[in-house]
């Protein structure tokens, strides 16, 4: 199983999960996530922070056309070009100029808050899941995230 999520690194609770086989690239989910946030739950979204997995050309024109200010770390050998989206290729000049100063300046190490979310689902409900179909192991997730998210807004976590 893969468990894609979406964190809202304020109030560190979970605001979307998508789970899939691990045959499914992060990328592909992060249109999925952002809607679930923006159409199913009515939020604002301002700015997705995210590691070079979702460096992609699509997700930076999903993210554009949304109005949503990318965040996105960029794989080491990418390069400018003419058919990037022209936001991908001015996160590439940001980060191959001065990578740390463009992690400041779009506080890319609030990233780590999603990570710290799985480490604190793994700790309380352990690393396995104890469904043997898939649905099922779906809906366990689900209810984990949901406990997960009581638990952080009454301060046990």
């Amino acid at each position: 199983l893969k468990i894609h999520i979406a964190v809202d690194i304020k109030k560190k609770g979970i605001l979307s999960l998508h789970v899939t086989s691990e045959q499914v690239h992060d990328g592909k989910i992060l249109s999925e996530l952002i809607d679930d946030i923006t159409i199913k739950q009515n939020k604002i979204v301002n700015t997705v922070i995210a590691d070079g997995s979702y460096d992609s050309n699509k997700n930076f024109q999903i993210l554009s056309f949304k109005g949503i200010k990318p965040a996105i770390k960029i794989r080491k050998n990418s390069r400018c070009r003419k058919v990037n989206h022209y936001l991908r290729n001015k996160m590439v000049k940001m980060q191959k100029n001065n990578l740390q100063n463009w992690k400041v300046s779009v506080n890319y190490g609030k990233r780590w808050i999603a990570e710290t979310v799985f480490s604190c689902i793994k700790r309380i409900f352990g690393e396995y899941v104890t469904a043997i179909r898939f649905e099922n192991m779906i809906k366990e997730l689900i209810l984990r995230a949901s406990l997960y998210n009581w638990f952080q807004s009454i301060a046990i976590i």
